[in-house]
């Protein structure tokens, strides 16, 4: 007769299977990256992770964390990245094709606006304080970002050196994110695939 499953087992494999929702349909996706485009000024991931994790619950915590981390590897803004694999996920090429214009579709005429607007107010004190002022609260919803997907990496110890070593290499010791991605990443994939062999 078969043991009957702990408590803590139950509540990984809930947590494992907790139900997530799907846009209703394609022109949802694109408003919601359209909408997310202009909520993140400065810094459009942590507003990411709030709609698509929290609020839409379209995506679990370690499926944000694992297409985030594949966004940060391949080349392109990690965002974009993020917007064509979670339209792919959900309704294939279209998706893909739609969630990247909602991401793009503000942001241009944003731009060419604000581009015009800069160029006239660039050297003026108050624009130039606004802007220092507005580096640290991006660089505090970063902060905040990482907390809040901290406990999903925190199953593994392996995780802990692949971020103390990420951090050693692009925070203190300043080397290209580039060339760390590219020596860490393969080391990485490696171990793991070797790990997922042996068990």
């Amino acid at each position: 007769m078969p043991s009957s499953p702990t408590p803590i087992s139950q509540a990984a494999e809930i947590q494992r299977h907790s139900a997530t929702q799907a846009p209703r349909n394609i022109g949802e996706l694109f408003w919601v990256f359209n909408h997310l485009t202009l909520l993140g000024v400065g810094g459009v991931l942590p507003f990411a992770q709030r709609i698509l994790v929290e609020d839409k619950r379209w995506l679990r915590t370690d499926e944000f964390v694992e297409m985030l981390s594949l966004g940060q590897v391949l080349p392109g803004p990690n965002l974009i990245n993020l917007a064509l694999m979670v339209g792919q996920h959900f309704f294939g090429w279209r998706g893909a094709v739609v969630a990247l214009s909602g991401m793009l579709a503000a942001p241009l005429v944003l731009i060419f606006v604000v581009a015009l607007a800069y160029s006239g107010f660039a050297h003026t004190p108050l624009v130039a304080h606004a802007l220092q002022g507005m580096s640290a609260v991006v660089a505090g919803l970063v902060i905040a970002m990482a907390v809040k997907l901290f406990p999903a990496i925190q199953a593994r110890r392996s995780n802990w050196l692949w971020a103390a070593l990420a951090f050693c290499g692009v925070g203190l010791l300043r080397i290209n994110l580039l060339w760390v991605l590219l020596v860490l990443g393969p080391l990485a994939v490696g171990l793991t695939w070797w790990r997922l062999r042996r068990s």
